[in-house]
């Protein structure tokens, strides 16, 4: 194992004789897919999805991947039925048993697989909110989010503090990912070797404490947050929760469970105790590059503090809409019971998130409020790609592809292909029902819209 020196001289003296065998890693770094839901099965993608599949321990829509494949250039990827990440990544989000209608935040989202879960779990239902503080990564956030099908989040690039004066006692169920030292990146991410030392984890356990505050501010009472980090220092697992709890009365520790991984260890807490057990920790003997995860109920109070709301926003008149209803007329039928009112900013057409947002939300930096539809030019409205990633299974003018088909893969190339199912005009190319954006009929072939950032072109 590539390690800095502090990093080993510290783990050698908590882990006496047992170093060796907790790090003892695979003989290469395990990567794997996390199903959503929402585009397709479980089942249906390990039988008929032509990938080399073993199910994950770490998350019931999870598999490893086997062998060299290419997962990215599926295309199943490429309309969202699964994310591609590092297995045991996926173990956090499903213990915040989220439920379709529950209000939902992940407050350090970038770049979106557990966020990607907990969307699925909503269902489409109920409100997500997806925040990244550096703007790079929220752009990356919002990419994958799209891909996925997600349209009732709304993405932030902000600092958890003014997202807590906001969102005051709002969520039902909040993940804290935090960002940390990133020890159980070593063998992944060269580079997270080099910038190591004691330093760094000093500084990521200060910004992990101060998450932790914000979080605890904006769960409702009986509401359950998940705090994770991808490394192993004390300071940013074990002696950060017991340092919590101790301050926070109205926080209880609950159990993970044992499904994977193991407990915590009693010399990591530091100065408060913790009731380890009830914790966990993947090591890369579990088939992990490192985890830890633990889960907090937030206690009944007698004066629950609720979230402020301020007006609804003034909805765009229909006129201003025009060029949108004479396209979605018929094409898109029903979609407006998933959103709220369209709203028209400049040329552009948004379809925002159906929760009502507390006051001050409107200051924030929004990355995106639910779905872009679309541009009016030239006085004819021109959809977006998201729009039909979003509704697209829910689009009247259908191309039907299945995963044998040649017409797929060319599809992907970005090039035109033969229509056999659609009519002319703006259609949702589908493979065995999951959309892979939107092209035009015209005569015999469909112009082809598909992004050409996306497009599989080598």
């Amino acid at each position: 194992m590539n390690a800095s020196n502090f990093f080993l001289q510290r783990e050698q003296q908590l882990l006496g004789d047992r170093f060796e065998t907790l790090y003892t890693y695979s003989d290469t770094p395990a990567k794997g897919i996390t199903v959503n839901p929402m585009r397709l099965t479980a089942q249906k993608i390990e039988q008929e999805g032509g990938l080399l599949l073993e199910k994950s321990p770490f998350c019931e829509n999870g598999f490893l991947l086997k062998g060299e494949q290419k997962p990215g250039r599926h295309p199943y990827h490429h309309g969202g039925a699964f994310y591609v990440q590092e297995p045991s990544a996926s173990a956090a989000a499903p213990l915040l048993e989220v439920q379709p209608g529950m209000k939902v935040a992940d407050l350090c989202a970038a770049p979106g697989g557990k966020t990607s879960q907990l969307a699925a779990a909503l269902q489409g239902k109920g409100f997500l909110l997806a925040n990244e503080y550096q703007s790079s990564r929220a752009e990356i956030l919002k990419s994958n989010l799209e891909r996925m099908g997600v349209y009732n989040a709304l993405i932030t690039n902000e600092d958890t503090a003014k997202l807590a004066k906001v969102f005051t006692g709002f969520f039902d169920r909040i993940l804290v990912d935090a960002p940390c030292s990133g020890e159980g990146m070593f063998r992944k991410e060269p580079q997270a070797v080099d910038q190591h030392c004691e330093g760094l984890v000093k500084q990521c356990a200060g910004l992990g404490k101060e998450i932790l505050e914000n979080a605890a501010q904006m769960l409702k009472a009986g509401g359950i947050l998940v705090y994770s980090t991808c490394t192993f220092s004390p300071e940013e697992d074990e002696m950060q929760l017991a340092e919590f709890l101790h301050n926070h009365p109205d926080f209880q520790l609950m159990d993970c469970g044992n499904l994977w991984g193991s407990g915590g260890e009693k010399n990591r807490c530091g100065e408060f105790s913790l009731e380890v057990e009830k914790v966990r920790r993947i090591w890369p003997c579990h088939g992990g590059e490192g985890h830890f995860i633990a889960k907090l109920k937030k206690v009944e109070q007698a004066e629950e503090i609720l979230p402020q709301f301020g007006k609804t926003q003034k909805p765009t008149n229909a006129k201003q809409l025009q060029e949108w209803q004479t396209f979605s007329q018929g094409l898109f039928e029903g979609i407006e019971e998933f959103s709220a009112p369209p709203v028209r900013v400049g040329d552009s057409i948004y379809l925002p998130v159906k929760e009502p947002l507390p006051k001050g939300a409107e200051k924030l930096k929004i990355v995106r409020n639910g779905v872009f539809a679309g541009t009016v030019q030239k006085g004819r409205f021109v959809p977006s790609h998201q729009l039909f990633m979003a509704f697209g299974a829910y689009c009247t003018n259908q191309e039907q592809l299945t995963l044998s088909d040649p017409r797929t893969q060319a599809w992907l190339r970005g090039e035109e292909i033969d229509a056999v199912t659609a009519q002319n005009g703006w259609c949702v190319v589908l493979v065995d029902g999951i959309p892979l954006g939107c092209g035009k009929r015209s005569g015999e072939k469909i112009k082809n819209h598909y992004p050409k950032a996306l497009r599989n072109l080598k």
